[in-house]
C-alpha cells in the first residue's frame, strides 16, 4: 500500500504559481484524505469545512490543480471522473468491477511508458494509462459470505 502525507497546500500552490485560497487548499486536503474522489465527494468535504464554497468553485479548483499538475484525472469506464494527488510517475489503476474502489498500481516495468505498442505511428511516447479491472477483497469477502450463509 503506498503511504500518503497530508501536503503543503500552500508550498504546492505557490510553486505551481497558483495563487493560494482557502478553496484551493481545502480541495488539496480533500484529495490528501480521499484520493480517487469524484467532483462531487470533493464539493461535500469542501462544504463541510467551507459552507459558503460554491460547488462550480470547487468543479474549478480541481480543473486549475489538474492543468497545473498537481492533481490528476482519471475516467475509469463507466465512472464519472476521479481526481488524485499523485501526479507525475505514470502509475496506473485497478478497479472493482463490483463496488468500483480504486487503488494504485506502480508502474509495471519500473519505468515510463512502460509498455511498448507495436507501432507509434510517428509519436513520441510520454506515458501510459493502465486500468486494470477486478473484484477488490472486501467485494470477494461478500460474496464468500454469501456463498457459506446460502442453504
Amino acid at each position: 500500500m503506498i503511504e500518503t502525507t497530508t501536503p503543503d497546500a500552500a508550498a504546492l500552490l505557490r510553486e505551481a504559481g497558483l495563487r493560494v485560497t482557502d478553496t484551493r487548499v481545502a480541495v488539496i486536503a480533500a484529495l490528501a484524505d480521499m484520493p480517487h474522489s469524484g467532483a462531487d465527494a470533493v464539493v461535500a468535504r469542501v462544504e463541510a469545512t467551507l459552507p459558503t464554497t460554491s460547488r462550480q468553485a470547487v468543479y474549478n479548483v480541481l480543473n486549475d490543480l489538474a492543468a497545473a499538475g498537481l492533481a490528476r484525472r482519471i475516467e475509469p469506464a463507466g465512472q464519472p471522473g476521479l481526481y488524485e494527488l499523485r501526479v507525475g510517475d505514470n502509475h496506473h489503476h485497478i478497479v472493482c468491477q463490483r463496488c468500483g474502489a480504486v487503488a494504485d498500481v506502480d508502474c509495471v516495468t519500473g519505468h515510463a511508458p512502460c509498455l511498448t505498442p507495436s507501432q507509434t505511428s510517428g509519436f513520441d511516447l510520454a506515458e501510459a494509462e493502465v486500468t486494470f479491472w477486478g473484484i477488490c477483497s472486501d467485494c470477494k469477502a461478500l460474496t464468500v459470505d454469501a456463498v457459506v450463509a446460502a442453504p
